[in-house]
């Protein structure tokens, strides 16, 4: 029982940091796109988002599939929860240009070049939509714990 109080704990912990990293992240990006010089907040807070993922998707998984919660079969046919893992994947897939390109940005950085900020615009308009998607998250785990399904009437 301790065990998954301690999961459902770090799983919140992780959607928190989550949230306000992503949007930080934003905010620094939409000023770097105005002053280049400004690259250490937004890998500050990549930094964060990117202890988040590791903090949510690790205690996401051994609460669904290990044996501190309810089980597998309960998540699995959860509507909620599956709509859930459908916005996580989105938020993933979404993620991946902005992982690449401050991967690119850290790398030129460290060896001293010149680091092109010409997208941070653009960057900071996928990380509004993983914003809006990282606050929906929670209402779906919400509706999951509460036993509704995708219908609004369960």
């Amino acid at each position: 029982m301790v065990s998954a109080a301690l999961l459902s704990t770090l799983h919140l912990l992780g959607l928190t940091i989550g949230v306000s990293s992503v949007y930080a992240r934003g905010r620094a990006l939409r000023a770097l796109a105005g002053d280049p010089g400004r690259l250490a907040p937004v890998f500050f807070a990549d930094n964060w988002w990117g202890v988040s993922a590791i903090l949510s998707i690790g205690t996401g998984l051994a609460r669904a599939f290990g044996p501190f919660e309810k089980g597998p079969g309960f998540y699995l046919n959860s509507h909620s929860f599956l709509l859930k893992l459908a916005l996580v994947g989105a938020v993933v897939l979404l993620e991946v240009w902005p992982m690449v390109t401050l991967i690119r940005w850290r790398i030129a950085q460290a060896r001293g070049r010149a680091i092109d900020t010409s997208v941070a615009a653009r960057l900071a308009q996928v990380n509004a939509v993983e914003v809006a998607l990282m606050v929906l998250i929670p209402f779906l785990a919400s509706a999951m714990a509460r036993g509704l399904g995708f219908t609004w009437f369960s």
